[in-house]
């Protein structure tokens, strides 16, 4: 039977048999059979096309074999986990991102610890000049979902956090427009901070603040898994976000 799961993410991915097949270096009748007579190709294979179409192994072939190792490949893709985000090593988060050599993510309501960083905000400016693509994702202040979060954290000052944070950032917004800012309205379960195929995610735990929350020190793994969610939760909230205007860094 075909494999309409290998032909939707396909389509999702814009891709076709022939350059699904010249990405992974197999012959377009070799995936022409995947898809139409539902061949089950060898499990290197089977990790190849998942990391081309950036979807999880398992939702494209059900093989148990494939299952156990693909969740034995997500396990490995932890490297640490440290209990609480304060405990996380300070130099980390910058030291991530001057490994970073195409992209950096940060997804996050406030994140006014790494807006106070000078250092951090170097690494930034340097990283921008050398091309690799830099996001900053934060909580628009005036949207439920800040304020809700506030409440949830005890504090009720989510949104003044947010426009701290703002405050700090105006320099670099202003002279390294190459650095992209960006507002959301989502609720977040997890602040992420993405730099190539390295991440932090801290979640978010109702009636404390992130500091205390968990952290996980992750690295992408083909076929892994786990990586690839919080990325594709990125994605998803930079779509549905608004561009950073300087109303939102003045107020006026």
């Amino acid at each position: 039977m075909p494999n309409e799961r290998l032909r939707s993410a396909l389509l999702a991915r814009g891709m076709t048999v022939h350059s699904l097949a010249d990405e992974i270096k197999v012959s377009p009748k070799t995936v022409e059979r995947w898809v139409t007579q539902g061949k089950v190709p060898y499990r290197r294979h089977q990790y190849a096309t998942a990391a081309a179409l950036k979807v999880d192994v398992t939702m494209l072939w059900e093989d148990v074999r494939t299952q156990d190792s693909a969740a034995d490949l997500s396990k490995a893709e932890i490297t640490a986990v440290y209990p609480h985000r304060h405990v996380v090593p300070s130099t980390l988060w910058r030291e991530m991102c001057e490994r970073a050599t195409e992209r950096i993510d940060i997804l996050v309501y406030a994140g006014i610890y790494l807006a106070e960083d000078p250092l951090f905000f170097s690494t930034l400016k340097e990283k921008s000049k050398s091309g690799v693509r830099i996001r900053v994702l934060m909580g628009d202040p005036a949207c439920e979902a800040v304020i809700r979060r506030g409440i949830d954290e005890g504090h009720r000052i989510m949104d003044g956090k947010i426009r701290n944070a703002l405050v700090n950032y105006r320099p670099l917004f202003t002279s390294h427009p190459e650095i992209a800012f960006r507002l959301h309205d989502t609720v977040l379960y997890n602040s992420i901070y993405r730099a190539d195929d390295e991440m932090l995610a801290n979640t978010h735990v109702y009636g404390i603040g992130a500091y205390m929350a968990p952290v996980l020190h992750l690295r992408r793994l083909p076929g892994g898994g786990l990586f690839d969610t919080f990325a594709n939760s990125v994605e998803q909230t930079w779509e549905g976000a608004r561009p950073v205007t300087e109303h939102d860094f003045t107020g006026a």
